[in-house]
Formats: C-alpha cells, sequence, structure tokens
C-alpha cells in the first residue's frame, strides 16, 4: 500500500514538472498591435499613447485589438503599457489596481521560466542562447516593478517605491549578461536608477543618491540619450557632492554637465549656471559677482516656480552674507509663492533666524507655526530613512556577491582556457616527438639498408680487386724471372698492404658507416684518423710495397706529403666522400684535390687502377 502511494506520489508530480515545461516552454502569443506600441513608446511616448488608448474603448468591434476580449497575457501586457505611457507622458497612474494584477502574473512567468543560467554557464560560453521570448517576458516582469514602484511613489510610499525599482534591477542583472543591456534595456535600467536617484535625494542621503546617479550615468552612455539627460544627472551628482562639502569635485561635475547643454536659454543651462554661481560664493569668490550672475538668470525665468527657485539662491547668499533686509526680499517671496515644500521649509527656517536677529517676533511666530507639522514628519522621515538605507545595504551586498560571483566565473574561464592551451600544447608536442621519432627510425632504416648495400658492394669490389692483384703478381713474377738486366726481387705486394692493420681498420669503418657526401663532415668526427694512424698508413704502403711513397715522389715531385696521403687512400679503392670523413675535410675539398693529383700523375680516368699498378 505504502510503496503503491509512493509511485503515485511520483506520477503527480511527474506530471506536474511535465505541466511547467510545457507552460515555460509554449511561446505566448503577443498581439501585433501591443508589440508596435511597446516599440513606438521607446522613441515616441506620446504617439504611442494615441495608439493605445482606442484599445480600452468598451466597443471596439472586431477590426482592431481590444483589450476587453484580449487573452490574459495580452490584457496585463496592455495595462502595462498603458501605465508606463501615462507617466512617460506626465499624467498620474490611472490604472493602479491592474498594474497590481499584472506584477504577480509576470512574475509567475518568470518563476515558471526558471532562473536563466547566466550566472555560471553562460559567462564561461558554454550555454546556449535562451529562447528569444524568455528574455522578452523577463524584461516585462522588471518593466512591472517598475512602474509599480512609480505606483507607490506617487501616493508617497517610498519604501514601497524603493523596493520594487531593486526588484527591477535585480531581475535585469539575475536574467541578462552585461552585453545585453543595451537599448532599451540599457535606457530601462538608467531610467530605474534615475528614479532610485530621485528618491534618495528627496529624504537626503547623500551617499547613497551619489552610488545611484553614477549607475545611473554608466548606463546613460550606453545609449542614444538625450545631452540634457546627462546633463540634469551630472548637476544631481554635483549638488550632493556640494551638501557634504566636497566643493571641488561639485564644481568639476557642473563644468561637465555645461558641455551637454548647448542652448544657453534653456532651463538646463539656468540651473547649472545657479549651482555654479552659489558654489562659487562657497568657495570664497566674492558675494557681488555671484549675486550679478543669479541677478541675470532670474531675468530669464519662463515660469514662477523658477522664479522662485532663483529668488531662493540669491536670499541664501544674502543670509549668509547677513544682508538680512535683502534676504527677507528673495526668502519671503520663495515661502509665500513656491510650490515647493522643501524650498518653503527651508526659506521659513531662515526667515525665523532674519526675525529673532531684528527683534520681529509676531513675524517669527508664523514661520514657527508653519515649521510644527515638518517638527512631526521629521520622525516619520527618519524610519523612512533607516528602511532605505537598509534596502541600500541589502542591494549593495547583493552586487558585490554578484560582481565576485561574475570575477570568479572569470577566473574559472581563463583557467579552462589556460588549461585547454596547455593540452593542445602538449598535444603538440607529443605529436612532433612521435613524428620526429619515426622520421629518425626512418632514416636510420634507409642508412642500415645502403649500408647492406655498401657492404655487399664492397666485398664484391673486394674479391675482383683481390683476384687482379693475385694475376698481377704472376705477371710481375712472370716478367722478373724473364728480365736479364735486373736481378732483384722488389717487395711489391699489394695483398700484404691492404691486409695491414691500418688497412683493415680504415675499410672496416668504412664498410660499417657508408659515409655520404650531401652529410657534413663534422657529423663523422668521431671516425676522424689521428696523425699517428695517417703515419701508419704511409709506412704501411712503404713496407709492403718497397717504398711505395719514396718512389712516388721521386717519380712526381710537384706530390705533396698530404698527397701522398691521398694517394694511399686511393690504393685501398674508398669514396671521396669516405675520405672527407676520415681526414675531417670538406667534401669538395676533396674531389678538388683529387683533380689536383690527377693534373700532376697526368691519370684522366681510374687513378686507383693507376696507383695500385705504379711500377
Amino acid at each position: 500500500m505504502r510503496t503503491r502511494c509512493l509511485i503515485a506520489f511520483a506520477v503527480c508530480l511527474g506530471l506536474v514538472a511535465c505541466s511547467s515545461c510545457h507552460e515555460a516552454s509554449t511561446p505566448i502569443e503577443v498581439a501585433p498591435e501591443l508589440a508596435a506600441v511597446d516599440s513606438l513608446m521607446w522613441r515616441q511616448p506620446d504617439s504611442a499613447l494615441v495608439l493605445l488608448l482606442p484599445c480600452f474603448d468598451t466597443c471596439c468591434g472586431d477590426a482592431k485589438f481590444c483589450v476587453a476580449t484580449a487573452t490574459k497575457h495580452n490584457r496585463h501586457y496592455a495595462h502595462l503599457l498603458l501605465a508606463e505611457l501615462l507617466y512617460k507622458n506626465d499624467y498620474g497612474q490611472s490604472n493602479r489596481k491592474d498594474v497590481l494584477e499584472a506584477v504577480p502574473y509576470f512574475d509567475s512567468l518568470t518563476l515558471v521560466l526558471g532562473e536563466r543560467p547566466h550566472a555560471s554557464w553562460r559567462h564561461c560560453g558554454l550555454d546556449p542562447q535562451s529562447p528569444k521570448p524568455n528574455d522578452d517576458i523577463a524584461f516585462l516582469d522588471a518593466r512591472a516593478h517598475y512602474i509599480n514602484g512609480v505606483g507607490y511613489y506617487e501616493k508617497d510610499s517610498v519604501v514601497e517605491a524603493c523596493k520594487e525599482y531593486l526588484k527591477a534591477l535585480d531581475v535585469m542583472e539575475d536574467w541578462f549578461e552585461e552585453k545585453e543591456l543595451v537599448k532599451s534595456k540599457a535606457q530601462f535600467i538608467a531610467l530605474t536608477y534615475t528614479r532610485l536617484t530621485v528618491l534618495f535625494s528627496d529624504v537626503y542621503l547623500h551617499e547613497q543618491a551619489i552610488y545611484f546617479g553614477k549607475k545611473s550615468l554608466d548606463y546613460y552612455n550606453r545609449f542614444r540619450s538625450m545631452p540634457w539627460q546627462k546633463a540634469w544627472m551630472l548637476t544631481e551628482i554635483g549638488a550632493h557632492y556640494d551638501m557634504i562639502d566636497r566643493f571641488d569635485t561639485a564644481n568639476l561635475l557642473y563644468k561637465e554637465a555645461l558641455q551637454f547643454v548647448s542652448d544657453t536659454n534653456s532651463i538646463t543651462y539656468r540651473d547649472i549656471v545657479t549651482h555654479i554661481a552659489v558654489l562659487s560664493y562657497k568657495m570664497g569668490d566674492s558675494p557681488k559677482k555671484s549675486i550679478g550672475l543669479l541677478h541675470s538668470i532670474i531675468a530669464q525665468a519662463d515660469s514662477n516656480k523658477e522664479y522662485y527657485s532663483r529668488c531662493m539662491s540669491i536670499g541664501e547668499i544674502y543670509y549668509h552674507q547677513s544682508q538680512f533686509d535683502s534676504a527677507w526680499y528673495y526668502l519671503n517671496k520663495a515661502f509665500h509663492e513656491s510650490q515647493n515644500n522643501n524650498s518653503k521649509k527651508q526659506a521659513a527656517e531662515w526667515l525665523a533666524t532674519i526675525c529673532k536677529a531684528q527683534g520681529k517676533d509676531t513675524d517669527a511666530l508664523e514661520y514657527a507655526v508653519f515649521l510644527v507639522p515638518f517638527a512631526n514628519q521629521e520622525e516619520n522621515r527618519s524610519a523612512i530613512k533607516a528602511q532605505l538605507t537598509e534596502l541600500y545595504k541589502s542591494h549593495a551586498q547583493r552586487e558585490q556577491i554578484r560582481l565576485h560571483r561574475l570575477e570568479r566565473i572569470k577566473d574559472i574561464k581563463w583557467l579552462i582556457i589556460l588549461a585547454g592551451g596547455v593540452v593542445v600544447l602538449m598535444s603538440y608536442i607529443t605529436i612532433l616527438y612521435y613524428k620526429n621519432k619515426k622520421r629518425k627510425q626512418r632514416h636510420e632504416e634507409e642508412i642500415k639498408e645502403e649500408r647492406q648495400i655498401h657492404e655487399m658492394q664492397q666485398k664484391a669490389l673486394s674479391e675482383k680487386l683481390k683476384k687482379s692483384n693475385e694475376a698481377l703478381q704472376i705477371a710481375m713474377q712472370q716478367f722478373d724471372v724473364g728480365s736479364t738486366h735486373d736481378k732483384r726481387t722488389p717487395n711489391r705486394n699489394f695483398n700484404t698492404f691492404i691486409e695491414a692493420p691500418i688497412c683493415r681498420t680504415i675499410l672496416e669503418t668504412v664498410h660499417q658507416h657508408c659515409f655520404k657526401s650531401k652529410i657534413d663532415y663534422i657529423n663523422y668526427k668521431e671516425y676522424a684518423l689521428t696523425k699517428e694512424q695517417l703515419l701508419a698508413l704511409r709506412n704501411a704502403a712503404d713496407v709492403n710495397m718497397d717504398g711505395y711513397t719514396f718512389r712516388l715522389r721521386k717519380r712526381f715531385s710537384r706530390l705533396t706529403d698530404e698527397d701522398v696521403t691521398y694517394c694511399c687512400f686511393y690504393l685501398l679503392d674508398i669514396t671521396d666522400a669516405d675520405i672527407a670523413a676520415l681526414i675531417q675535410k670538406a667534401y669538395p675539398t676533396v674531389c678538388e684535390r683529387k683533380r689536383k693529383i690527377k693534373r700532376i700523375i697526368g691519370e684522366d680516368n681510374n687513378i686507383g687502377y693507376y696507383l695500385r699498378n705504379f711500377p
């Protein structure tokens, strides 16, 4: 019974797994109208919104795509696009409920797909490319979290908004490789980091705002972003360095931001110049110069919002210079007319200080009453700051772990490449070794075969020479017996000469090693004859052949001692290659010596035969 239950449970698990795999592998059909809107949104969000809104009509008809009759996926996709386009066109999120339903739907799709195995195998180049629809779903999931964060931010739920923005980044960075984060994906991540920069700026968490601002700037450089976007981000980062009194860094960032602004009549240009003017005052420049620059900027303001912002900047300098009347004039305007609560709060604090200094207690009461609610909010803001700081720390830790993992993977990749290179090199060396070994074996076999052939030829020649010498001796004996004018019996026994120890040594060495004319004589150095052996060769010729060398020199006076030594070698009928090896001379040198001896003796044919029969 228990076995049956286990089998049934295993079958159920298998069915669930198969259904999940089938759902993950089954492509989701996306309405072409929504795909067209999505493509247009990144370039012309206003036109994309106009194109999408009719799809939400209750009576769309059959002629066009209708959200009311769409599939579940296309319905959530359409609401995600609508929320994104409302945000990009500066409208509030009117489909908040539908966005909240879309987020878990896209999360479920990503969960079914599972984690994309890029963290290890893809970075090593070993993972096949995942199907593109899976990448699209992951991107939609990240966008859903991003736009959900926008909705939370519009309702002042900054902690929840921060969580959603960070979740969007986690999905993108866990699913895609760095090289894939380009174009619309890079634009999306840049916008997400920008939202985080603004969020942390609002609560004056400078370190975190600078970090996210720099990350955003990095992704702005990966696609064709507008120059004003880079200028704005550089100014925002510079402002935070300004607030933490790192004036030199702030000044460099402001000046770099100016390089991206070509229109000197734009509000972006005036914002940057305003920051530079106030900063120059903080860095010790003349207050008059900074205020003069701000007066020229405030005259160009094209809205009340910008005008009162410039009033705050001028009032700040007058306040720090203790010129309270002038400061009162500008700060009072900003306090009563500005719609920015942060500006109103700062103006109220400075105005309250001025009232105390000037004894205007009645006026000071107005500002004090205004500041009371902010004191209560500060406790809530401290709690929010603490939560945001923890979220930032968790994100930074995950980022460090991810970077460490990528570095480790990169090290493993290079280790694999290095090991592969070593294996290839060792294989190449092994192949070369065995090739050389086989080549050497073939060469030795060829030499052995040639040596055997040479020995057979030398043996045949030796027998022939022996018979020839025997016939010659018989003829000489007959000649000596018949001679009446010379009764001497000369000792010219050639056979005795070639049987001399030195001659046998030379002939055996030649027969065994088959010296080659094409091989350098240096390679035969171990077979070279010594001076004593060469002298023994000449003595053997003289002893056994009746003073052969003396008679040869007497007959041919132009022969040198070395020429006579060559003649002794020719008596043995060995080749020029053999002589070159035995006396360690170059083969051409031996050949030239042979030609010289032939010219002296006057013999053009077989010099060995002539010398053996020399009278």
